[in-house]
């Protein structure tokens, strides 16, 4: 940042008083310039048939990661909820239309400045398209899921905890629970 959005004069990083981090300071008005993490908010859309369990992915058309598969996924906008954000990504990169269910995953990704949040989600019908967002959408089980070709480590860690939940619900009869994770790690390099 480098002028004030509320004077538009220089700013400078500084330690506001009261404060213990390095912040944009206007040095005209003293506006403090906070920046906060990104939202990246998205689903887990599910098709279930006679016990065959599939999840849609998307082949991004942008970058990061273009051409790598991933889960549909969007920054939250302002004046939405973050289940309207799971739901609008889905129509937007994914043609497809879901019920939202509960949160499943929360992870903390640091080194990007963003918290990635997925829900698990049921798609109404199979009737979907790539949106521009989208080289190409497709169901894929678990062992057809191409895990070498995942944009994000958060889709990863995000995959394989669907999975092993589902596993755990069918054997035990139990709930799906929320998982939470620091990715560490940065996206893979091309």
């Amino acid at each position: 940042m480098k002028f004030c959005s509320e004077c538009a004069h220089p700013v400078s990083s500084q330690v506001p008083p009261d404060d213990n981090r390095v912040r944009f300071v206007c040095n005209n008005c003293g506006a403090i310039h906070y920046q906060n993490p990104k939202m990246v908010i998205g689903s887990i859309p599910v098709w279930e048939r006679d016990g065959e369990l599939r999840i849609l992915l998307c082949k991004r058309a942008i970058e990061p990661q273009y051409g790598y598969w991933t889960l549909p996924a969007v920054f939250m906008e302002n004046d939405e909820t973050t289940g309207d954000a799971a739901c609008r990504e889905t129509l937007e990169e994914a043609g497809a239309r879901i019920e939202l269910h509960e949160l499943f995953s929360l992870l903390n990704v640091p080194h990007v400045h963003q918290v990635h949040l997925f829900y698990r989600a049921t798609l109404r019908d199979l009737d979907y398209a790539a949106g521009a967002e989208s080289l190409e959408v497709g169901l894929f089980s678990e062992t057809e899921i191409p895990w070498d070709e995942i944009a994000f480590p958060a889709v990863d860690i995000t995959l394989r905890a669907f999975f092993a939940d589902i596993k755990r619900v069918r054997q035990e009869g139990s709930q799906f629970r929320l998982h939470t994770q620091d990715v560490l790690k940065p996206m893979r390099s091309r």
